[in-house]
């Protein structure tokens, strides 16, 4: 009696020590497999048994955790068996309770579902009774120890109770080393946050934010792919990231589209923007799904991305192993899907802000043009290509409307094709030019194959699949429309309207400040036609009127002075005086009437009219007229005329002791070049005839230079269009 108590104060003593040497290391912080060894190990001796196992479950059956045998485990780390049938593993899974088998035909049961090898084990082991008792983590069934013995006689009625205490310590030890890994894992996803969140605050392209993305989740998930894709249309996804253990996914790669519909995470996402998942890809169908099984996948986890409450995209994870992806995975995935939201949500408030003001420079390029009054063809041109670059379209054309359509005045293209300038668009059918016409409102097409009439046939020959026109009105009419087109799948951005309006209110002012200069000038011209037509009247008037009465006058006056009797001396030195006087009235009348309009510029052209000019210069002329033919007349006159102020100004105020005049004519333009080796200085703002020649220069059309540094001279050059190649906008 005493020798049994002692024995039994020993077990329980020997119990306590192996129960304080596992709650030691469950304390510590030991890898969770060195404790399971352990824990495993110590239950086996400890209840006299010959093998002992700790197996988890998992969703197609149980895995060995840790193994202990007396001569060697029977059942090494790593086995696993599917749950079914009279065993041990299934019956704890499901009552839950503790389980006994102590017939040895009974325990050969426990390894008929597992390898010949390790059944084979199990039998040169000989176990005859078998325990197991669940092992229960925060009030859910984890796993199953199971201690098993090949005597003859059964293991004690008090082992399940004993080995209980073993799983309340494993249960600990799984919680803390949960604990500790959840806290790991926080604390790795929270850097995998900052990380990711660090680039987004660099202002790093979105392709390598949502590449680093799809790496931080795939590597802390412990996943094989992570792919983010972004819903483009309602009729597809395109991959904007993606993330490979073995370094490539297949066709799964950013940017590859694939279509919704069937059977798939895509869809499944897109239909009920909820989290999905695929245990099993067998049995899907579909180019996506064969694309899944050709990379090797075996289940997939997707959860959607929501951007201010709109669905934008999804973020899915695969795996290739044989059991599917662990339940929680939806949870922690969908953490980083509200990282990428605020990570889309910043890149896109970014990318707006940059888009604004990429599109305020590109007006402001625009407005610079205008306000330095450039020709209208170069203000139109750049405002067509400002806006196509700026909406990220592939082209752009303004065209004017008119009485036979709508004719293109600019075109861009970030191909080699588009639309040349002159283009003519008939009106009539489904597409932009009318809709624009007839509605005077902005207009779209989303899809040019149901667009109809010959600009859409136009246009779907250079693969436009979207366009958005606007109209362009000056003053109170519609003037034209401005287009744009995308080659993409999707339609361009709601908002294009909106933005290629800021630069049809551009063309607007171009075309009205154009309109407006037109007019000025052509009015300029007129006035300066008008006089040059009221100089040739009164030079034809003083010649026919004046002139000739005066040389009457002069003959009646000398015809009188041979009547005169000799006696009358006084009276003939007087008629004589006024014949002298009526000569000189009329030498200074022809030459009021040569500075009017001389008329050896109607008869021989500005050639002989230059040479007269420059005989009667006061300062010596070099000439040099290369001018082949007669011009018209009206560029004759002119080139005449700043010729001539030009001379009189050089005598009034240069000081010069000659002069050089160049006049040529090639190419529709006219130069008159005067040069001077005078006192230089010349400023139009103190009042030179420069401010009646610059009003004359530009009232034709023309432009001015003028260089003349103090001391060195002046140079002035005048150009002139001539008649047949001057270009305007037409009001």
């Amino acid at each position: 009696m005493a020798a049994s108590q002692s024995l039994h104060g020993d077990g329980i003593t020997g119990e306590q020590a192996a129960l304080r040497r596992v709650a030691t290391l469950v304390a510590s912080p030991a890898p969770p497999e060195k404790v399971f060894a352990i824990i495993t190990a110590e239950a086996g001796r400890l209840l006299g048994a010959h093998q002992a196992t700790m197996s988890r479950y998992v969703p197609d059956g149980t895995v060995v955790v840790a193994a202990w045998g007396k001569a060697g485990a029977a059942f090494p780390v790593g086995s696993r068996w599917t749950l079914g049938g009279p065993n041990a593993p299934t019956q704890v899974f499901q009552t839950g309770q503790p389980v006994r088998t102590d017939d040895c035909a009974d325990v050969s049961d426990y390894v008929t579902d597992l390898s010949d090898d390790i059944t084979e084990a199990a039998r040169k082991h000989g176990l005859c009774s078998l325990v197991g008792v669940p092992i229960s983590v925060e009030g859910r069934l984890w796993g199953i120890i199971l201690v098993g013995s090949s005597r003859q006689e059964p293991l004690p009625l008090c082992t399940e109770v004993r080995l209980a205490a073993f799983t309340e310590l494993a249960a600990t030890a799984i919680a803390n080393a949960q604990a500790r890994v959840e806290l790991r894992g926080f604390a790795d996803e929270q850097a995998a946050l900052r990380r990711v969140a660090t680039l987004v605050a660099r202002g790093t392209p979105p392709g390598e934010v949502f590449a680093a993305v799809a790496a931080e989740v795939g590597q802390l998930l412990g996943v094989d792919f992570t792919f983010l894709s972004w819903y483009s249309t309602a009729r597809a996804a395109t991959i904007v990231g993606s993330w490979a253990r073995t370094g490539t996914a297949g066709a799964l790669f950013a940017g590859s589209r694939w279509g919704i519909g069937g059977r798939n995470l895509h869809t499944m996402v897109f239909r009920t923007h909820r989290p999905a998942r695929i245990d099993d890809y067998s049995g899907t169908l579909g180019p996506l799904a064969e694309a899944a099984r050709d990379a090797g996948l075996r289940s997939a986890v997707a959860v959607p991305i929501s951007v201010e409450g709109h669905l934008w995209g999804v973020m899915i994870v695969g795996s290739m192993r044989d059991e599917p992806l662990p339940a929680g995975t939806e949870v922690r995935l969908a953490g980083f899907t509200d990282l990428a939201a605020t990570a889309i949500a910043n890149m896109q408030a970014r990318l707006e802000l940059r888009g604004f003001a990429d599109e305020q420079a590109a007006l402001r390029r625009v407005a610079t043009l205008v306000a330095h009054g450039a020709p209208p063809d170069e203000v139109l041109a750049a405002v067509t290509e400002e806006a196509g670059r700026m909406l990220g379209a592939q082209h752009a054309m303004m065209s004017r409307y008119g009485s036979q359509g709508a004719t293109a005045v600019a075109s861009w293209s970030s191909t080699s094709v588009g639309f040349p300038i002159g283009t003519q668009w008939i009106i009539g059918g489904q597409n932009l030019h009318t809709t624009v016409l007839q509605t005077h409102r902005p207009s779209r097409i989303d899809d040019y194959a149901r667009a109809s009439g010959p600009g859409a046939a136009a246009y779907e020959v250079l693969g436009v699949r979207s366009g958005v026109g606007v109209p362009i009105s000056a003053g109170a009419r519609l003037w034209g429309v401005m287009i744009v087109g995308s080659t993409r799948e999707e339609p361009l951005p709601a908002d294009t309207e909106t933005k290629l309006a800021g630069f049809t209110e551009l063309a607007a002012t171009a075309i009205a400040n154009a309109e407006s200069q037109a007019a000025l000038s052509a009015s300029r011209a007129r006035i300066v036609a008008t006089a040059d037509q009221t100089r040739r009247r009164i030079e034809r008037d003083l010649h026919d009127g004046a002139q000739q009465r005066l040389v009457s006058l002069a003959l009646e006056l000398r015809e009188a002075s041979t009547t005169v009797p000799a006696e009358a001396g006084e009276l003939a030195l007087q008629l004589e005086n006024a014949v002298a006087d009526v000569n000189d009235v009329l030498e200074e009348l022809r030459e009021t009437a040569r500075g009017l309009h001389p008329a050896i510029l109607a008869e021989g052209g500005l050639r002989p009219a230059l040479a007269a000019l420059a005989r009667r210069s006061a300062v010596p002329v070099r000439l040099d007229v290369q001018v082949a033919s007669r011009l018209p007349e009206q560029s004759e006159i002119a080139g005449y005329y700043v010729a001539a102020e030009a001379l009189t100004n050089v005598a009034k105020h240069a000081h010069a002791t000659s002069v050089d005049v160049q006049v040529t004519a090639s190419e529709g333009i006219l130069r008159v070049r005067v040069s001077d080796d005078g006192a230089g200085g010349a400023d139009p703002a103190r009042g030179s005839g420069l401010v009646g020649l610059k009003d004359r220069t530009e009232a034709l059309g023309g432009r001015i230079r003028l260089h003349s540094p103090p001391g060195e001279g002046t140079v002035l050059e005048i150009t002139l269009p001539l008649p047949a190649s001057g270009r305007q906008l037409d009001s």
